[in-house]
């Protein structure tokens, strides 16, 4: 088993008034050549914006971009049309760059912040036709692994489909609980970041916003020391 893990503390950080943001992997201003990817995990950044805030409109290109709100909520728009779109906690949004896709997120609410991650993930192949969707999520269970991302052809009316091998999960637990993860090929590896909580994976003790990445293995045990809320991304190590 190999095991790289990322201290909350040690993210890249900038706190520009309207937007808090922190990046686990190299992005905008954050350079860091140890942390540019795991494998075609390429962003995970952890972002509250400030009531009436957001980000106006901009580019992306052949990349799979997943957001996850936590509290509060994002409004959406871009070039295909989909404006005005709001997501909240208990949705997901995924969106294929592909070919090339403009669009803005905003906080749609003028006095509450709005926190949510935003995950990249590196496409199975360049050149994708762009497209845009909003995933109700199933009501959580607590103590199971719940499936929110799943590669083409595997996702349901539940669960966002991106174009690549990649599974997302999240897990509501309670204090001693444990789940198992079994990964779905040899060549993948996990990375587990604690939304909320401690737990213990892989013979480490991670808490709120720490990151593990685990490879070389078959199967990831998480075991809570404390309620907690986690995010597991189970993606190729070669693309």
């Amino acid at each position: 088993m190999k095991k790289t893990v990322h201290r909350a503390e040690s993210r890249g950080h900038f706190d520009h008034g309207w937007l808090d943001t922190y990046h686990t992997f190299s992005f905008a201003r954050y350079y860091d050549p140890h942390r540019v990817h795991f494998g075609a995990l390429r962003v995970l950044n952890d972002d509250t914006v400030q009531g009436g805030e957001g980000f106006g409109t901009h580019s992306h290109e052949n990349m799979e971009i997943v957001s996850i709100p936590l509290e509060g909520i994002l409004e959406h728009g871009d070039s295909m049309g989909n404006n005005g779109r709001q997501l909240r906690p208990g949705e997901i949004q995924v969106m294929s760059a592909g070919t090339g896709i403009r669009h803005s997120e905003f906080n749609g609410s003028t006095a509450a912040p709005v926190r949510f991650l935003q995950i990249w993930v590196i496409p199975e192949r360049r050149g994708l036709t762009p497209r845009y969707e909003n995933i109700r999520l199933e009501e959580a269970v607590r103590g199971r692994l719940q499936p929110i991302v799943a590669p083409y052809g595997h996702g349901s009316r539940h669960v966002g489909w991106i174009h690549q091998r990649a599974w997302f999960y999240l897990g509501t637990l309670d204090a001693g609980q444990s789940v198992v993860h079994r990964l779905h090929a040899q060549e993948h590896g996990v990375y587990l970041f604690v939304i909320e909580g401690t737990v213990n994976a892989a013979g480490e003790t991670l808490g709120r916003r720490d990151g593990i990445g685990i490879s070389d293995t078959a199967s990831v045990e998480v075991t809570t020391g404390t309620p907690a809320r986690i995010l597991l991304m189970e993606v190729p190590m070669n693309w």
